[in-house]
């Protein structure tokens, strides 16, 4: 198989599966040590990578702890992209000091009303909105498709007193009317450039 493609694979099964599998599980014991050697290495037969992937499921403990953790660093990298590269240096300090901690805080309080089966049905949207959208990322389910939380930032521009963004984010408990604040960040008196530029 060409290098490129083993490489590919590797990083579409580690991303399918946050990690909780590695490739090289999937590779055929006999030549795991081995896994190098282009001669060597043998894609296993669908049946038997289902085999191993459901038996190593079965046997690892989920850790609450760390899926939390990288839920959230998800969360900051979808927001960093969001931000784009205009925005980013000037609110990046005061984002991660103030609005950080209470989108961590949301997803946690939202993540202790699930077991850890149903947690780790959780996922966050891959694209944030550009322009003037509002959306940062949204928490869905990940089997019903239906989203749980929504994390957005609105331009708000109080007379004379410059362009704010308001962090907050939104409950499927109330059908997502209500903004739930997380915090405001001061832009300038000058209007701030579209998200993503």
């Amino acid at each position: 198989m060409n290098k490129w493609m083993r490489k590919s694979l590797f990083v579409l099964i580690s991303i399918l599966t946050f990690g909780l599998i590695t490739p090289t599980q999937l590779i055929d014991p006999v030549h795991a040590d081995n896994q190098y050697d282009r001669d060597a290495f043998e894609a296993p037969s669908l049946d038997k990578a289902a085999v191993q992937t459901s038996g190593y499921i079965a046997e690892s403990q989920f850790n609450k702890d760390e899926y939390m953790e990288e839920l959230v660093k998800q969360a900051e990298s979808q927001a960093y992209q969001k931000f784009g590269t205009r925005i980013k240096p000037v609110i990046e300090n005061e984002f991660r000091t103030i609005i950080l901690p209470n989108i961590e805080n949301a997803i946690s309080e939202t993540a202790a009303q699930y077991s850890d089966d149903d947690l780790k049905n959780l996922v966050i949207t891959e694209e944030p909105g550009k322009g003037l959208s509002e959306k940062i990322f949204h928490i869905k389910n990940a089997e019903t498709g239906n989203d749980i939380l929504r994390f957005h930032v609105r331009r708000e521009h109080p007379p004379q007193a410059g362009y704010w963004f308001n962090f907050h984010y939104h409950t499927y408990h109330d059908d997502f009317t209500s903004h739930h604040n997380l915090g405001s960040i001061y832009w300038d008196k000058n209007t701030p450039p579209k998200w993503m530029s």
